[in-house]
Order: structure tokens, then C-alpha cells, then sequence
């Protein structure tokens, strides 16, 4: 697949999602032809990477990052709480992206349409697309267990990759 992605048509946004593997390769969230997050760009870190997109127009509006082995929760929950209806969610897991995770912080992926975020839990990989607003469960999740028997490092799971495709939402009518 060509790296970054072609976009797609003016009803769409092409994304891709990967996964960090294990702590040294860091995730990497692309959408369209731009890549939002990323080691080289010096934007990514442990636990949760998030690049929120505005859902119909399709226009980054913030990147950041969330600790999850050593971070303050509330942070990430000040930065969930207030989105606006239709804002995309876009989340990449490095090393960690459970262990701080709260019972709130849980129920803010799962109103975004995760069905993952229940079972998250410790060095798992995880990749995942939501939206404020979403009526149904996503389409766009992927999780991998960190597992002793299965994992692909000493540790951790093998890295994620997740592309997609999804519509923009017309303007609310005012």
C-alpha cells in the first residue's frame, strides 16, 4: 500500500492506523495524505495516541498523548469530555495503554463506539476510530492481547495495522 494513503473521494477520509510495537517503535495515525502522528514527527508516546478530526470537514484539530503506566487519567478525560458531536477519535496504543484507565475513562471510549475498551488491559495493542455522537458500536477496532503464549516480542503483542474509510457527516443543519 502507498504510504501516506490516496485520498479518497470528497465524502471520505482514508485513514490508517498503526499500532506501537512493543517500546521502541512508536504508533502512527495517518489520514488522507498526511501523517498526524508519528515517532519522526516527535508527537507520540507512551499509552494512548489520539488525533481528534473534525467529522465533516475533515480538518486535524489536536494530537496528544496519554501516559497510561505512569500519566494522570484526568487528563485524558479532560481532553475526551468535551468533544463536539461528530469529532472523530482516532487512537493508537504504545507499550501501555491500560493500566491507568478508570470506569470514566472506559465509558467516554465506549459512548465513542468502542467495544474493546472494556476488556483493555496491560501492554495489549490496540488501534481503534470512534465518534462522539455514534449511534452503533464502531467498525473500525482492533485489539490484541498481550499474551505469554502468543506474544510476537518478549512481552508485548505484535504491532496493529488498521486502514479504513469513512464518511464524512453532512453539516447539522442550523
Amino acid at each position: 500500500t502507498v504510504w501516506p494513503l490516496r485520498p479518497m473521494s470528497s465524502q471520505h477520509l482514508a485513514f490508517r492506523l498503526i499500532s506501537g510495537a512493543a517500546n521502541v517503535i512508536g504508533p502512527k495515525i495517518c489520514l488522507e495524505d498526511k501523517i498526524l502522528l508519528s515517532s519522526v514527527k516527535n508527537n507520540v508516546g507512551r499509552g494512548l495516541n489520539i488525533a481528534l478530526v473534525n467529522g465533516v470537514t475533515g480538518e486535524l484539530l489536536e494530537t496528544n498523548s496519554f501516559d497510561m503506566w505512569e500519566g494522570d487519567v484526568s487528563n485524558l478525560l479532560k481532553f475526551l469530555r468535551p468533544l463536539h458531536e461528530g469529532t472523530l477519535v482516532f487512537v493508537a496504543s504504545f507499550d501501555d495503554p491500560a493500566t491507568k484507565l478508570n470506569d470514566e475513562a472506559r465509558r467516554l471510549f465506549e459512548e465513542l463506539g468502542s467495544t474493546a475498551i472494556k476488556e483493555l488491559a496491560f501492554r495489549d495493542s490496540w488501534v481503534f476510530v470512534g465518534a462522539k455522537g455514534i449511534e452503533n458500536k464502531s467498525p473500525f477496532e482492533q485489539r490484541l492481547k498481550n499474551s505469554k503464549s502468543s506474544n510476537k516480542y518478549e512481552g508485548w503483542p505484535e504491532s496493529l495495522e488498521m486502514d479504513g474509510c469513512i464518511p464524512l457527516r453532512a453539516p447539522l443543519e442550523s
